[in-house]
């Protein structure tokens, strides 16, 4: 069988194509029964070791279960995708064990290796996706010094063989799997840090060429999806009521809130890292100062039951009906934190406008560097969970009609074209 893995900043997965044309996107155990995609999250519970003292690391599942109903003394971690560019995180403490990122992401691609062996693969030669630009603002330089860790990460889990192909190349396989004749396709791909393009000519022609990826005609991708969408619904419809717009008064001066508190309320594991002596000690002397003290306690109860979590599936779940409704309530119930504010679909795109604008420039960018008119692209893929957003189909919609629109396999077509795309190089 031949093994292809989505490492994602949000998800990952893992799929296995048989010689015979076949393709099997593997299930991972969840907390609603069997899933296609591994949260890529682990958790490390201090009280959870070994014989010899060392922490056993959580995946997944396992890991949400352990930091939403362990004993409380727990170490969170998730997007780490995101750091993969950054030369200044090189490892973290973790209870006092040093962790490189390498070795963090060799927890989540091990995983996905022992779910292939559970199904039966022999896993020597895997091809993983990757994002056309990684989330940083060095260009090149910093992809490739961010793919040189992948592979050492790789590595760690005890895969050396690994080849790299990017994310809407292995969608547009996915996508190619459907056709019957040979189309010019746009490929967007849509994750949870990244969005990614790829213009390519598909479909029966394709296997003629001495090199099947001499069809690719080029790619483009920018540091902007969905959990910047969720970061922009916690900023705007959500912080104001935990107080990010009340102020206070000291030494006669009116004073606004520390920005920084609610910098860290839009990244829900965060919210942890507010937990610290010094930091309620702050928030409990501004609230005696306060103009509305009752939007303070609502932060310190938020930060004291550690609820950034289900702040998040809850924002989550808002942009999900946003994107079927014109409007939704956001409700957020667990005592004492209570919050139900009505969001529409316009107010959210309306947050999300620079993200979007970002996307759209991006986009036209890769028709414009590779000299592609409107009307010779066949057909538009778009695949990821923030292609569901009606401003995001919207943007390509206006510019090549929502009749040359297709989209599907939002969450396991990057997966399944990378274990296309290994079967094909054999």
């Amino acid at each position: 069988m031949f093994v292809g893995m989505d490492f994602g900043t949000t998800n990952s997965a893992v799929a296995l194509a048989g010689a015979d044309g076949s393709v099997e996107v593997l299930n991972f155990a969840a907390a609603t029964g069997a899933a296609s995609t591994l949260r890529s999250v682990l958790a490390f519970e201090n009280a959870r070791r070994d014989a010899q003292r060392r922490i056993l690391p959580l995946a997944g599942h396992e890991a949400i279960e352990a930091y939403l109903h362990g004993d409380g003394d727990c170490r969170f971690l998730q997007s780490f995708k995101s750091y993969l560019t950054s030369r200044s995180f090189t490892s973290t403490a973790i209870y006092g064990a040093p962790y490189s990122l390498e070795e963090l992401v060799a927890l989540i691609i091990a995983q996905l290796r022992r779910t292939a062996e559970a199904a039966g693969a022999k896993v020597e030669r895997v091809v993983a996706g990757r994002p056309v630009r990684f989330v940083a603002e060095g260009g090149e330089e910093e992809d490739a010094y961010a793919t040189g860790r992948l592979v050492e990460a790789f590595a760690k889990a005890g895969i050396t063989d690994v080849v790299f192909e990017y994310e809407p190349i292995a969608a547009a396989y996915y996508y190619e799997s459907t056709l019957t004749r040979d189309q010019t396709v746009l490929v967007a791909d849509f994750g949870g840090g990244t969005s990614d393009f790829c213009l390519i000519r598909l479909g029966p022609g394709r296997a003629g060429l001495a090199r099947p990826e001499d069809a690719i005609i080029g790619t483009a991708g920018v540091g902007i999806a969905g959990d910047a969408f969720d970061r922009r619904i916690v900023e705007h419809g959500l912080s104001g009521h935990f107080g990010k717009y009340t102020t206070y008064v000291s030494d006669g001066k009116v004073l606004p809130m520390p920005a920084w508190v609610y910098a860290k309320l839009e990244r829900w594991h965060h919210v942890a890292f507010l937990n610290t002596p010094s930091t309620m000690r702050l928030l409990r002397d501004l609230l005696r100062q306060v103009e509305h003290p009752d939007q303070v306690e609502q932060l310190l109860a938020l930060i004291e039951h550690n609820l950034g979590y289900h702040l998040y599936r809850a924002v989550e779940q808002a942009k999900r009906d946003l994107s079927s409704a014109d409007e939704t309530v956001l409700r957020f119930d667990h005592d004492p934190v209570v919050v139900e504010r009505r969001v529409t679909r316009a107010e959210f795109e309306s947050w999300i406008g620079k993200e979007l604008s970002a996307i759209e420039s991006c986009v036209d960018g890769l028709l414009d560097g590779t000299g592609t008119a409107l009307a010779q692209v066949d057909r538009v893929f778009l695949t990821g969970g923030s292609s569901l957003v009606p401003a995001v189909r919207a943007i390509f919609a206006n510019r090549f009609g929502e009749d040359r629109l297709s989209a599907g396999g939002e969450f396991i077509s990057v997966a399944t074209g990378l274990a296309q795309r290994a079967r094909e190089m054999g």
